[in-house]
């Protein structure tokens, strides 16, 4: 990637306003405030792009910025999180780039072992997609987190893992998350969400036909994006704290590495 001094976003609110589980299990408001060595998980995040020198502005998009207070380094910014019964991710990404414009850098506050040098591979490794997405292949996966339990998009090429690592690089990434919110909305019916992308996606998905060049090329249709997975070469860049479960692995593989 040529561009420099990128716009990074970390979303670190909470889904519509709800408090995460493991939030309030830490007895905390939000997740991204659990402490992983010795300090808030997300700033860990934040340690790693300030350490990434291709990122100039770094802003941390949350509903309630005031939790941040006395834990954002100097120079980090917040943003608001889209708000409302259907807001999502995709809402508050589509909010950042119409703010910000692109490219954009996307993260999440519970990926604490991202970096510098994992997001330095994935924008060397965008190219000239319109939108790219980190990725992790079950191979990397287990055999860099071998036991771990993770959810696989299980193509007719290759299974992977997402990596919580997006690049809105160009304006006409804009409709890439248009069309992400269209089917966020359906996230808790996975065959509606298949039927979004067409029928010929989704019978080739259920019979185990989709390939990667395939879903790439039917997102292209619908919104006149290029996309592109790019394959993160340690597949412990796939593990983000949504359980438990990688709260404790996280804990472990910080304090061996």
């Amino acid at each position: 990637m040529s561009e420099a001094r990128l716009t990074a976003i970390v979303l670190a609110g909470s889904r519509a306003g709800a408090a995460d589980p493991m939030a309030v299990a830490a007895g905390l408001s939000h997740k991204a405030l659990i402490p992983i060595a010795g300090k808030p998980m997300i700033t860990h995040v934040l340690d790693t792009l300030r350490a990434v020198p291709d990122i100039g502005r770094i802003l941390v998009c949350i509903e309630n910025p005031a939790v941040l207070d006395g834990i954002l380094p100097d120079g980090v910014e917040t943003m608001d999180a889209a708000q409302g019964p259907s807001a999502g991710p995709s809402a508050s990404v589509l909010a950042a780039i119409r703010d910000c414009g692109t490219p954009l850098l996307i993260t999440t506050a519970d990926n604490p072992l991202l970096r510098p040098e994992w997001v330095r591979f994935f924008l060397d490794g965008v190219g000239s997609a319109d939108i790219a997405v980190g990725v992790a292949s079950e191979a990397a996966v287990t055999r860099d987190v071998p036991g771990t339990s993770r959810t696989f998009i299980r193509l007719s090429d290759v299974a992977f893992s997402g990596c919580n690592l997006f690049l809105f690089r160009t304006p006409a990434s804009a409709r890439v998350a248009m069309l992400w919110r269209t089917i966020e909305k359906e996230r808790k019916h996975p065959l509606k969400m298949g039927w979004l992308l067409g029928p010929s996606i989704l019978l080739r998905f259920l019979l185990k036909r989709l390939g990667t060049k395939n879903l790439l090329a039917r997102i292209l249709k619908l919104t006149g994006a290029q996309g592109k997975f790019v394959f993160m070469p340690d597949g412990r860049a796939a593990v983000d704290v949504d359980k438990p479960a990688d709260l404790v692995l996280v804990r472990k593989l910080m304090e061996t590495a």
